[in-house]
Order: structure tokens, then C-alpha cells, then sequence
């Protein structure tokens, strides 16, 4: 790695990632709905994280989950 790929500046690949919109997968991998501690799937096409057992959908913004549920959408049944 360059002296300039290492520069906070310069953008690496998953910030250009995050800002197509893209979740990170790892990240993914470890979150869990905060009021059911359920796990969560991946809308690819809506950028949003589904929990089945509280049937809402968490939206990701800039490739970041934003897990709060009062942002969450409601699921309809």
C-alpha cells in the first residue's frame, strides 16, 4: 500500500462502496434486530434490513444500517 492509499482522504474501496449504496457484508453478518435480538435479511433492492419477528424494515443510508426503530418502516402483514 502507497504512502496515498493509506491517506484517511483518499477513498478507500468500501467507502466507495458505502456511498453506492452498498451494506458491508461482515457488518451484515453481525447485526440483529434491537428490540428482538432476531437475526435480519438483506433487502438488496429497498437498502434494508428486514426483521421478521418485529416486522420492520431498518433502512441502510450510505451503506450504514440506521437501527433505530423509531426509522424503521412497518412491515405489512
Amino acid at each position: 500500500m502507497t504512502e496515498l492509499e493509506s491517506h484517511p482522504l483518499v477513498p478507500s474501496e468500501s467507502a466507495e462502496r458505502r456511498a453506492a449504496g452498498c451494506a458491508d457484508p461482515k457488518l451484515l453478518e453481525i447485526l440483529v434486530c434491537p428490540l428482538t435480538r432476531a437475526t435480519l435479511s438483506y433487502d438488496a433492492e429497498k437498502q434494508e434490513l428486514i426483521s421478521r419477528a418485529a416486522k420492520l424494515a431498518y433502512p441502510i443510508r450510505d451503506g450504514i444500517p440506521i437501527m433505530l426503530p423509531e426509522e424503521a418502516r412497518r412491515l405489512e402483514d
